[in-house]
């Protein structure tokens, strides 16, 4: 069964998959949920960097700590990606390039912060746990793209799917986040030498 559904052409998977309203509107839906939490989470995170706690300020002080170099321009690119990102998903518009700032993020996250505090979020430090899942979604997205509720549909974008959207996100996702890495980290092992 698996074999023949291989070899089906994926306009006629969609198709059949989709071929009653409840279903589309139930993927429009269960898309426009998910874009709207993450995006809006995501964008909270980015004015927190301006407006909580020690604002910018105290977030280019954090970024310093970790070996960022100029903190201050970095914690500025970080918030106003995670905001500008964060409502283009929200919204479902420009998804894989959205997705893409939020898998760009996620990336720097987990190197410099996350990854040697084990998977769970829960432990000192917090592990990778909830970027990696954060990352994921982004990447999702950009291969679902955003539902018929969305202004991609409304305008026509068809840049989401596969390979348009996985691309897009692969590239200025990981590879943003990992250009960002190379131009701008150097960890304290690696600064002091």
């Amino acid at each position: 069964m698996f074999a023949q559904m291989m070899d089906m052409p994926v306009t006629m998977m969609s198709t059949d998959m989709y071929a009653t309203d409840e279903m589309a509107n139930g993927l429009s839906l269960g898309l426009l949920i998910i874009r709207v939490v993450v995006g809006v989470t995501l964008a909270t995170h980015g004015l927190n960097k301006i407006f909580g706690g020690g604002k910018i300020a105290g977030t280019a002080g954090w970024f310093g700590s970790m070996g960022m170099k100029m903190p201050k321009a970095n914690a500025w690119i970080a918030a106003l990606t995670e905001i500008g990102s964060g409502a283009l998903l929200a919204l479902g518009f420009l998804t894989p390039l959205a997705a893409a700032g939020m898998v760009a993020i996620m990336v720097v996250a987990l190197i410099t912060t996350h990854r040697k505090n084990g998977w769970f979020i829960f432990n000192p430090g917090g592990g990778i746990e909830y970027v990696v899942v954060l990352a994921a979604v982004g990447i999702g997205l950009a291969c679902t793209g955003a539902g018929e509720w969305s202004i991609d549909h409304a305008a026509d974008i068809h840049w989401a799917g596969v390979p348009k959207g996985l691309i897009i996100v692969l590239v200025a996702g990981i590879g943003g986040g990992l250009l960002q890495l190379a131009t701008f980290w150097r960890p304290k092992s690696v600064a002091s030498n």
